[in-house]
Parts: C-alpha cells; structure tokens; sequence
C-alpha cells in the first residue's frame, strides 16, 4: 500500500524505521483516540509487519474481525485511506490486520494457553489506550478497566520477553494539584499514600480497601439504587484522595500500577489533555462522539444551557486528536530502540501556545452568531443569548435561586391539573448535571508542561517533526474553533453515521467474475 507522505524517503524518518518490519499489539481501537492512532500507523507506516487489535465480541458482533469490520473499518477516520487507494487499504487489512477476540481484564486476556503464547512469541510493542472515560463510573467498572487490568498488560509484556509498554493516559491524572505541571510522577493532592524508593506511590493496600467498601456497598444495595451507590463511592474515594472524579484517579492508580510491574522494562506513559477534533490528519475536524467541551456546546447550540461554572481568565487544556496520535506513535518509535527507562509524555497545549476559557467560548460564540447557518446540524436557528462563565459560588447560587420557584411553579401546575414540565425548569437540570460532570475542568487553576515530548521530536529529527507533528504552536486558536471544530463537529459528530461494507480480496474477485 503506498503511503501518502511521498515527500519523503524511507531513511528520513526515524519513527518509520524504527517500527518497520515491527509487530505491535493494540488495545482500545473501537474508541475514538485509538482508531486515530490505527489510521495514522497504517497510512504513515505502511512497512510495519503486523498489526494485532485485541477486540471483545459482543452480542451483535461476536466474532472479533467482524466487529472491527462494523465499528472500526468503516469508521469516518479511514475516508482519506479509501479516497487514496481502496485496494491496497482493503488488501493491508485483509494481511496485515489481525484481530484477537480477547478480553483486556481477563488474565492472558482470556485467550486459551496455546493462543497466549502465539501472540506474545510475536509482539515486539503493546500501546494500550482501552480505558473507562465515564468520568462517574461505578468505583468497581473503572477500577477494572483502568487500574487492574494493567496488571494483565504487564504480565504479557514480560511473558513476551520484556517488550516496551505505551500506556495512553491523561493530563488530568494530576487530579485537585495546582501550579506547574510537569512530565513526572504526580504526588496525589489529598489523603497520604505510601511512595517506593523509586518514585511511584504504593497502591495495593489502597486497592484492597476499595474493594473491601465495594463489597459492604453491594451487600447493602441492589439493582440501580447500588449502581447509584457504587458512583457516590468512587467520587467520594476520589475526592478524598485528591481527585475531582472517579476517571483520572482510577487511571492514576493504573499508572502507579504499571511503573511498579514494569520497574525493571521499558514504559512510557503518554498523557493527553483534552482531546479534540482533527488539526489536519487525517481530515480537519475529525472527531468521532461528543467530547467534554463538546457536550457544552451542544448544549448551548440546542438552547439548554447558557450558564456555566468557570473562569475565563484560566488557560483550558485542549489538544486536536491527531497531535496525540503522533505523540503515541513517536514514543512508541523510542520505545522499540531505545534503552529501558520509564518515561513520561504530556501531550498538551497549555504551556506552549495557550488559550484562555474566555478566548475559546468568544471564538465559538462569534462563530455561532454569524454563522449560524453553515452548521446546521448543530444550530437550529441564529443564537440570540450570550453564554456566560462565572465563579462556582455565584453559579450555584444563581440556579438554586431560579430553579426552587420554578420547581414549586411546576407542582402547583400538576397540582391544578396542568400535567407539563417547565422547559426552564429542563434546562436549569441539564445545566447543572453538566456542571457536576464537567465544572472541574472550566476553571483550571494548573498549566500542563510538555518540554519532555517536544524534546523527543527534536531528536526524532526534521522529517519526523512534519510527518508527526506534536507541536501545539501550530494551532491558530481562532480557525481551529470557529472553523475547524465547529466543521468537523456538524460534518463528523453530528451527521448520520455511514455504513461502510468491507469485503476481502477474494469476495471482491468472485463477485466480479460472477
């Protein structure tokens, strides 16, 4: 398959010799960062020997090849590589490809001894990036998914002979910490927790406690009340231990996890702010889902919110998807070459080229005024009130004030028969349910710090830092949102999902000589 960087040779680039020839093991590619980070190895290094996607069955696919035909294949993500060369982008997947129906929280990934160690006879690289994003998770779901199923990817990197781990994390593992931050281990910003002479922190008594608070929350509780349970607990366990919600402490455990089990090989944790749509590659604008700014905007563009706790003057940490893709893919080229270390990413904006609450709600809101029409999955109409960040204080103030009227008004209407919510009354509760979820990150009071990551693109040399960009200085704030984003949202996020039907060589072939 030919690569669409022809500008450049084989012996430029250092991330494309490196992984040449390479076999690398993959998790999380249904979500949205890990399809990213599959389109652009497969585009960017045709030469890579083999691609193993470790994908669950579930109840419409069970069968792990045909799920990643149906929700990974026909991803939006890959129109640039079928525009460019449908054969050979349906003939790379078709051989180089493989798809491993396992399960990453199972031991040796549930797969049958002989399977296990097939897979790990082979991988030279595992870059991991499955996770729970559910930023109110049941304690117990995020436990398993981000912290102790690592032990599972730890086990398979020393099984297969000590390979390098990337482990995809977040920014946001530096948790209620103020101030600078730095690519370094975070120290939790509550309730002490025991550090080794190595410098990461000790969580197995902390593990077992939470579980021990698991199992009195489930033998009190049922049904959805001890779902309900179960969330309260993890952002209670959190909280106290210096985290705003159950996602990013369960991920920082997970970090301190692996740099425990893989104290002796090669780990590098590369951690991602925000994500947001495409800068370039592979479209501008690409994005898969809402994302957490997003769900804002939605809100705002469908007339429910126009309040929000925040700061305008602190700097929001956002970085386009692609940049983050890039970042994986030259730490994972490091990873294979160079000597063991534990080695720590941040992929971020806000130290090199930041921009401000304030900034990033006017460029949207200009947009969105004059505009309007260009994006009319989004907006239904011109909208005609401003949205507004204030203090926290000041916000709870003024939805409690507004909301226990309306709320009496409305059962007084029930009351007399009137049987119809308050639209106001809707969207003062989605006001603040998104406000729970998401407040903590409109009024950041930290600058995320990258130096350690623009360095290993300085050593990558010239032809990798254009071929993977990890530069945040690239970004021109004002046409990354009003144009970029704002696009690719209303085209990617909001249009009707294409089915995309991949067949192999061979059924193409039939069927034209049929």
């Amino acid at each position: 398959m030919s690569h669409l960087f022809p500008d450049f040779d084989d012996t430029d680039s250092s991330v494309r010799r490196s992984l040449k020839g390479k076999h690398i093991l993959m998790t999380g590619t249904t979500g949205f960062l890990g399809k990213a980070v599959l389109e652009k190895l497969i585009r960017a290094v045709p030469e890579i020997g083999g691609i193993y996607l470790l994908v669950r069955g579930n109840a419409r696919h069970p069968d792990a090849r045909e799920r990643f035909y149906s929700e990974i294949a026909s991803a939006s993500v890959f129109e640039l590589l079928r525009s460019e060369d449908q054969e050979g982008f349906e003939a790379f997947l078709e051989e180089k490809v493989h798809c491993i129906k396992g399960e990453l929280t199972r031991p040796r990934f549930g797969l049958p001894d002989a399977e296990y160690e097939r897979l790990s006879s082979r991988i030279d690289l595992v870059i991991n990036s499955a996770a729970s994003v559910n930023f109110r998770e049941e304690l117990d779901k995020a436990l398993t998914i981000n912290t102790l199923c690592l032990d599972n990817v730890a086990h398979f990197a020393r099984n297969s002979g000590g390979i390098p781990v990337v482990q995809v994390s977040t920014c946001y593992v530096n948790g209620m910490n103020s101030g600078e931050i730095h690519e370094d281990i975070i120290k939790p910003a509550g309730a002490d927790i025991p550090r080794s002479e190595d410098g990461y922190y000790q969580t197995e008594a902390l593990v077992r406690l939470l579980h021990d608070k698991i199992t009195d929350v489930r033998s009190r509780y049922s049904g959805k009340l001890l779902e309900k349970k179960l969330v309260e607990l993890g952002i209670r366990e959190a909280n106290h231990y210096g985290w705003s919600d159950t996602y990013t402490f369960t991920k920082w455990l997970g970090e301190q996890r692996l740099m425990e089990a893989l104290a002796d090989q090669s780990l590098t944790i590369v951690r991602p702010s925000i994500i947001e749509s495409a800068l370039k590659e592979p479209m501008p604008g690409w994005i898969e889902g809402v994302k957490v700014a997003d769900a804002i905007i939605l809100a705002y563009a469908r007339e429910k919110v126009t309040l929000f706790p925040g700061n305008r003057e602190s700097v929001i940490d956002v970085i386009p998807v692609d940049l983050v893709a890039n970042s994986i893919l030259l730490a994972s080229a490091e990873a294979i070459t160079a000597e063991q270390a534990r080695r720590i990413y941040q992929c971020c904006s806000g130290s090199m080229n930041p921009v401000t609450l304030g900034e990033f709600i006017d460029h949207l809101m200009d947009e969105a005024r004059e505009n309007y029409a260009a994006y009319d999955k989004l907006f239904c109409r011109q909208p005609t009130k401003p949205f507004m960040a204030v203090n926290r204080t000041l916000f709870d103030a003024a939805v409690t004030g507004i909301r226990v009227p309306l709320s009496l008004a409305s059962k007084a209407m029930k009351m007399a028969g009137q049987n119809r919510d308050l639209k106001v009354l809707r969207n003062l509760d989605t006001t603040r349910a998104l406000a729970t979820i998401f407040g903590f990150y409109t009024a950041p009071d930290y600058v995320f710090h990258n130096e350690q990551l623009m360095a290993l693109a300085e050593r990558m040399g010239d032809s990798d830092r254009e071929l993977f960009s990890v530069d945040p200085r690239r970004i021109g704030w004002e046409t990354y949102l009003r144009k970029t984003h704002l696009g690719g949202l209303n085209r990617y996020a909001m249009g009707e999902r294409r089915v995309y039907s991949l067949r192999t060589r061979r059924e193409r072939r039939a069927a034209a000589a049929a």
